[in-house]
């Protein structure tokens, strides 16, 4: 029974519905807000079949002029009823002022019973949103007749949403629309010719400020050819809205270039430092509520743009009443428009989170806005560019100040600095000549044996080096030699050292003597030396070295009333065909001098008892 009377109760609440529009004669133009009703349809749950239901009509509330509801998570329905008077015509055109919906669609009676369902807002192309081609959303109406037309729109906008309503005769909206283009063109050209100006100027001065101004200034123009749907209209008609050029991203990127206009015009890197981190911070503000756009978080972009009046507001204001108050005559300027665009931008904060509703007159404010707002900063931008000239003209007569000066100072002390300057290169050359003795001379301790004068093993690792080179290049081999002197060590324990001194020097001398011009002799430490030989014919001569070293330092040495006498051990290695590199070519001949000392010394060997190359020696034989 209590369940009967809540259903009555539902449908008395239901049947009292707002009285309909009526519609007469000269309602052309005429806004309906006032007599709408609205609900907020919470999770998106209803379809237009749901409206039927009584209890979902008693939710209705009634607009009382309203055309806003501010930012909303849920969709919005849109109830409408009109009725014709005795002297109106039939035929009617419904406009929804909103040009920036993301989705509206609107339900009509259908002759079935049914509802005609048409798609319109951000969602859809330009020519797919509305039955007529008019910058804002146009739709034609059922003809009315004596009973009254109900209708419904559902708006769904997570940034805000706005849905102004008018009813238009056709002839009278396009000469509406005529008056409006004419106004709005005035204010695109206005905008359009200072940024063509300024980006004339920034290609010939190449000035950072410059091209932000024109970044500004293009995402302001593009913002508002979006706000008033000219930009849907004329620039992007054949497709859905890209959020790239949505109500969050092109406003992002009028931010950010405003932002980074601020920074250069007022050099608030080098005057308010806090400023310019805060600056900075609003920046990558921009850019995160574009990249949530982009992932479909609209209402979360819109709401950071909220946020950013926190960040870039104070920021900008300060950074211009500092520089103000330092003398800086632009700041003044950018103060201004600044302010002028300030409150136009509050204003559209209003109006997206429904505190303030559209109308006709805060429609062109931010236009407005935008228009008196780059003339000030180009005139900004200009005083800067003055004010720039001017140092730079101080500078260089300062500059020209300073060259006199210097100059005269120059004239001076030129006979001064010409003496310095020769006693310094006669001193100069005295050490240059001393350097060089000094380099000569580090260089033969370096690579040579200062006991015999023979290079040394690091002069040998440098001639086998070159060598390599010199065979790789000529197709040659050459050959390494190490010879040990057998016997060596009783001459020092039994003469001394000097003894052995004048050993070594005299086997040196020997050596240098057997071997050819081409041929080099290293000592390597101690009592063990090496022979390089190079040469087409390196391999056949080895052989007959060889030989004549076996024979000639063996021959006794005489120190005072003794005969002293050594015999040596030869150990040799062939490159490529016993090594490619020094440190293997020298243990391959080590090697094989290993083995004539275990075989008894006094002998040359050829590494992995090879047999030696028929060379001079054995043709002689």
């Amino acid at each position: 029974m209590r369940a009967m009377i809540f259903l009555a109760v539902l449908f008395a609440l239901g049947a009292v519905q707002a009285a309909p529009v009526l519609i007469n004669q000269d309602d052309s133009g005429r806004t309906l807000n006032g007599q709408i009703e609205l609900l907020e349809d919470v999770g998106g749950r209803l379809s237009i079949a749901d409206l039927a239901d009584p209890a979902v009509q008693a939710r209705f509330q009634p607009a009382d002029g309203k055309a806003s509801v501010g930012q909303s998570r849920n969709p919005w329905w849109i109830k409408v009823s009109l009725q014709r008077g005795a002297d109106a015509p039939a035929q009617w055109w419904l406009e929804v002022g909103s040009v920036t919906l993301l989705d509206l669609r609107l339900y009509l009676p259908g002759e079935d019973g049914g509802w005609h369902t048409r798609q319109s807002g951000e969602r859809v192309s330009f020519a797919e949103g509305r039955d007529h081609p008019y910058r804002r959303m146009l739709f034609a109406l059922p003809a009315l007749g004596e009973q009254p037309l109900t209708f419904y729109l559902r708006s769904f906008d997570p940034a805000g949403n706005s849905f102004p309503l008018k009813i238009w005769q056709l002839g009278d909206l396009d000469q509406f629309a005529a008056q409006e283009n004419l106004y709005l063109g005035v204010i695109y050209g206005i905008i359009l010719a200072l940024l063509l100006y300024n980006l004339f100027i920034f290609l010939s001065l190449r000035d950072a400020a410059y091209f932000w101004y024109v970044t500004t200034t293009a995402g302001a123009l593009l913002m508002i050819l979006g706000m008033s749907g000219h930009g849907f209209q004329y620039l992007w008609p054949d497709s859905p809205v890209p959020f790239w050029l949505d109500r969050i991203s092109i406003p992002a990127l009028w931010g950010f270039g405003a932002c980074r206009f601020t920074q250069n015009l007022l050099q608030t890197r080098q005057h308010v430092r806090w400023a310019h981190r805060l600056l900075d911070l609003s920046c990558a503000l921009y850019v995160i509520a574009v990249i949530l756009d982009g992932l479909g978080w609209r209402g979360f972009g819109a709401w950071l743009f909220v946020v950013l009046a926190l960040t870039s507001i104070p920021g900008a204001l300060w950074s211009a009443l500092v520089r103000g108050r330092q003398g800086y005559f632009p700041a003044y300027l950018y103060l201004c428009g600044y302010g002028v665009i300030l409150a136009s931008v509050g204003l559209l904060l209003l109006r997206a989170t429904g505190v303030v509703q559209p109308s006709a007159w805060n429609a062109y404010v931010f236009p407005l806005a935008v228009a008196a707002e780059s003339i000030l900063f180009s005139f900004a931008l200009a005083y800067r560019i003055q004010m720039l000239k001017q140092d730079k003209a101080l500078a260089l007569e300062q500059a020209d100040r300073e060259k006199t000066a210097r100059l005269a100072q120059i004239q001076a002390s030129a006979a001064e600095l010409q003496r310095a300057v020769k006693q310094r290169t006669a001193e100069l050359a005295a050490s240059n000549q001393r350097l060089s003795q000094r380099e000569q001379e580090l260089e033969l301790a370096a690579f040579h044996d200062p006991l015999t004068e023979l290079p040394n093993r690091r002069h040998l690792i440098e001639r086998v080096d070159n060598a390599m080179a010199n065979a790789i290049r000529r197709g040659e081999s050459f050959a390494l030699m190490l010879i040990d002197l057998d016997h060596f060590k009783p001459i020092n324990d039994r003469h001394g050292h000097d003894a052995g001194d004048m050993m070594l020097r005299t086997i040196a001398a020997r050596l240098r003597e057997s071997v050819r011009g081409l041929d080099s002799v290293a000592r390597l430490g101690g009592d063990e030396f090496a022979v390089l030989i190079c040469g087409p014919d390196a391999e056949s001569h080895a052989k007959m070295i060889a030989d004549r070293l076996l024979k000639k330092l063996s021959q006794p040495v005489a120190y005072a009333s003794y005969h002293l006498w050594v015999t040596v051990s030869i150990g040799v290695a062939f490159y490529p065909r016993h090594a490619t590199h020094f440190a293997s070519l020298y243990q391959a001949a080590d090697s094989a001098l290993y083995e004539v000392k275990r075989g008894g010394r006094s002998a040359a060997a050829v590494s992995g008892g090879e047999e030696w190359p028929a060379g001079p020696a054995d043709a002689g034989a």
